[in-house]
């Protein structure tokens, strides 16, 4: 134990919230070390550990027991918070750690009392004397007992601030923190970066319809791709274009835009009537009149 909190005086007062965070955590411990277990059965008999569920359970918690609460005055919830317990029992100011009598009986009403609880109903199930129906009822009533023991003792929790369980209370163990506490500091760097990307998100939901992207990819397009010097004849426009400057395909019912490159009808009507400023991808000249060609592309000039 640190020389810090040497007297009691000194030992800085555990919150209720972080007492209650070390209880979740314990519990949360305690699920995952069982599903750990119970996953190296699942190519087994299904029902294997059912009769024995209970003391498999209890002989889990006696080993966590063994490692924390024994060699350590602390669970696992309270050594990643920083806390321990401490003997209140004990005369002195200076710290004390729990007896070993303190520490059996938390053994006894923690591990003990659940699988009692557990087992109880399985125990007396198939008794029918009536001897074993008393016992039934008395287990019952005071589990209930302790229960409502438990609901009046968290609710002086509540309002002192010490002993968050029962246990702590009768055994007169007490929480306190092994080292002292730095002043909690709030940090907004996390923050910031969720408003500043959700800002930009939104700045491109909004911007991205305003970009006609479909312009913006002929306009690169044509950029890329090299300009074909033809004449201005319609023999050599009818000769030399036999491809839709848009889709690539022979030309159907092939018009013009007043350059030297053709397109499909149905391509360039949709795309001037999608933007009115539409320009040839291959040589950026503007729609000035669509016209049908005058001279016919056969198809058999596919094959020449």
């Amino acid at each position: 134990m640190a020389s810090s909190i040497g007297n009691e005086k000194s030992v800085n007062p555990v919150l209720r919230i972080s007492q209650l965070d070390a209880l979740e955590l314990n519990k949360a411990l305690e699920q995952l070390v069982w599903s750990q277990f119970t996953s190296c059965f699942h190519g087994f008999k299904p029902g294997v550990l059912a009769q024995f569920e209970p003391e498999v359970k209890a002989f889990i918690c006696l080993i966590l027991w063994k490692f924390t609460i024994y060699s350590k005055n602390a669970t696992v919830g309270q050594a990643i918070l920083n806390i321990q317990y401490k003997n209140n029992l004990s005369q002195t100011e200076k710290y004390q750690p729990l007896s070993k009598h303190q520490k059996l009986w938390y053994l006894i009403f923690t591990v003990g009392g659940r699988w009692l609880e557990e087992r109880c109903y399985d125990l007396f199930s198939n008794r029918q004397q009536q001897s074993f129906c008393k016992i039934k009822s008395c287990i019952g009533f005071g589990s209930g007992l302790l229960k409502l023991c438990g609901l009046v003792n968290f609710l002086i929790f509540l309002r002192k601030g010490t002993f968050a369980t029962l246990t702590e209370r009768i055994l007169g163990i007490r929480s306190v923190f092994c080292k002292p506490q730095n002043i909690r500091q709030i940090g907004f760097e996390y923050m910031n970066r969720e408003l500043l990307w959700h800002g930009f998100a939104e700045f491109l939901i909004y911007l991205l319809p305003l970009i006609n992207v479909h312009k913006l990819k002929l306009k690169i397009s044509s950029w890329c791709l090299p300009i074909t010097g033809l004449s201005n004849s319609e023999n050599t426009l009818a000769t030399h274009c036999r491809e839709c400057s848009l889709c690539g395909e022979w030309p159907t019912m092939p018009h013009t835009i007043g350059c030297p490159h053709v397109f499909c009808y149905y391509c360039i009507k949709s795309n001037f009537l999608f933007d009115m400023y539409f320009t040839c991808p291959k040589c950026g000249s503007e729609v000035h009149n669509l016209q049908p060609l005058k001279h016919k592309i056969e198809m058999t000039e596919l094959h020449v």
